[in-house]
């Protein structure tokens, strides 16, 4: 072996900082990736939104949420009957619990009756789960209530 050559315990000292860094930037990836796909996931669902594009909207909500909640008829009949004129996310989303996985965003939207020509504003709730196998954020809470109550 060459004078200069390292031997097998400096080799493991390189070895375990490498393979730490290597973990936290693994690490970091997937976050990064993580919150993409919300900020890219939240900025659809709110331009289907503001365009009263429900059809897309529905897209958004988690599967087993929209089985348990089907829209009806009758519902997507009310829908067509509004128009969007403000959706305002506030501070945006923020984690929901200890998970990071889930956050959750308290979003402000205007809309107009066509028929009535009555404008009114609603608070939205939404609950968001994020999918780490499909890389995809899932709504849990539906679409928003435009009913007035």
């Amino acid at each position: 072996m060459p004078p200069d050559a390292p031997t097998e315990a400096a080799m493991r000292q390189l070895t375990l900082p490498a393979l730490v860094l290597t973990l936290l930037a693994v690490a970091g990836c997937a976050s990064d990736k993580r919150s993409e796909a919300l900020n890219s996931t939240l900025m659809s669902y709110a331009s289907a939104i503001r365009w009263g594009d429900f059809t897309q909207a529905q897209t958004f909500i988690d599967k087993d949420y929209a089985a348990e909640h089907p829209i009806s008829s009758v519902e997507q009949g009310r829908l067509q009957q509004l128009r969007v004129t403000g959706y305002d996310e506030g501070a945006g989303p923020r984690p929901d619990g200890d998970s990071q996985d889930d956050v959750i965003q308290v979003v402000q939207i205007g809309v107009v009756n066509v028929n009535t020509q009555s404008e009114r504003s609603i608070v939205d709730r939404q609950r968001w789960h994020y999918d780490r196998e499909k890389n995809k954020w899932h709504l849990m809470t539906g679409l928003p209530d435009f009913s007035p109550h």
